[in-house]
């Protein structure tokens, strides 16, 4: 897929122009690529083909299935109850990150595996790193608390011979993001997480009830799972959610300035970005940029930011970035 100049974004909420999953999808063309979600395939309410978003193992299939049709990942799978993270959105903080990268180098994106990224929270799904690596060729490095995380995402990367292209790394201490992970000797030209988005337990069952109440589909005779997309406590809550973690990242963030191009997060919640933006200039960061995302009716957006100057950026994509 040709790619488009950085920074040419949609206008309206959408998808990425540069995101594989703009249009409608082609099932047969998917189940030719994954024959096992045909069983899962259903008609919605306006006649289309589509899946049960309500079915855990149709979800599960169904990333399998656009995995292997779209990026060539021909063996993808994660343990039951593991987050099971939506495709379109993942790879639309990817083609974000890339334009911020772009942006500095006169609307060329920088590929290929001299680009280092760091994502932090890879989870037993590593989706960051394959659809990353796929689209732009990036060196990736997965880091989670999370061992049998981690066996899942190796187990992936093993069975895609993409071991030379995405390593991991296990984090020993839950409290701390890159320090124990990020090594004197790393340098990263990005960084990116999706954080834990609520405060408890109860919190994130309470939110995925009231999802499928929003849905229409809180049958009392139909036993329902408590999360569509899987998730175990790590991937979904910490104490003091989302402000918390960020505020955590940004901190500790300040301790590797010269280490990493642009550091940057998912930012869920809308009331989270100005805390966080405050926070990072009290800290020092000498550029900050919002980047919103839309999928369908779901607003998101990531902030990143750089501890770098403008004569240290210049340096660093001067001796680091390969000009396409």
């Amino acid at each position: 897929m040709p790619a488009r100049p950085a920074g040419d974004r949609p206008s309206k909420a959408a998808l990425h122009p540069r995101n594989r999953h703009t249009g409608r999808y082609d099932f047969p063309q998917l189940i030719a690529a994954c024959p096992e979600l045909a069983e899962y395939v259903i008609v919605n309410p306006y006649g289309k083909q589509s899946i049960d978003f309500a079915n855990p193992d149709a979800v599960k299939v169904f990333n399998r299935a656009l995995l292997g049709q779209f990026y060539g990942i021909e063996h993808w799978d994660i343990p039951p109850g593991y987050l099971c993270p939506p495709v379109p959105g993942r790879a639309d903080y990817l083609h974000g990150l890339a334009d911020l990268l772009g942006q500095d180098q006169g609307g060329t994106i920088p590929r290929g595996g001299a680009i280092q990224a760091l994502d932090v929270g890879t989870g037993a799904n590593c989706i960051y790193p394959l659809i990353g690596h796929r689209e732009y060729g990036w060196h990736f490095a997965g880091t989670d608390i999370d061992a049998t995380a981690l066996a899942s995402a190796r187990t992936i990367i093993s069975a895609n011979g993409l071991a030379k292209a995405i390593e991991l790394r296990q984090q020993a201490a839950a409290k701390q993001i890159f320090k124990g992970v990020l090594l004197p000797e790393d340098r990263f030209d990005l960084t990116l997480c999706n954080p834990p988005f609520h405060a408890s337990q109860a919190e994130a069952s309470s939110g995925s009830q009231r999802k499928w109440r929003n849905l229409g589909r809180l049958d009392p005779s139909r036993k329902l799972p408590a999360l569509n997309f899987g998730g175990q406590a790590a991937e979904l809550w910490c104490e003091g959610g989302e402000a918390a973690f960020i505020a955590r990242m940004a901190e500790q963030s300040a301790l590797f300035t010269g280490q990493v191009y642009w550091f940057s997060t998912l930012v869920s919640k809308g009331a989270n970005v100005t805390p966080l933006i405050t926070r990072l200039k009290r800290l020092g960061a000498r550029r900050i940029q919002t980047v919103d995302m839309a999928q369908g009716q779901k607003k998101s957006r990531f902030v990143a930011w750089t501890y770098l100057s403008d004569s240290e950026q210049a340096v660093w994509r001067a001796e680091r970035w390969p000009r396409n």
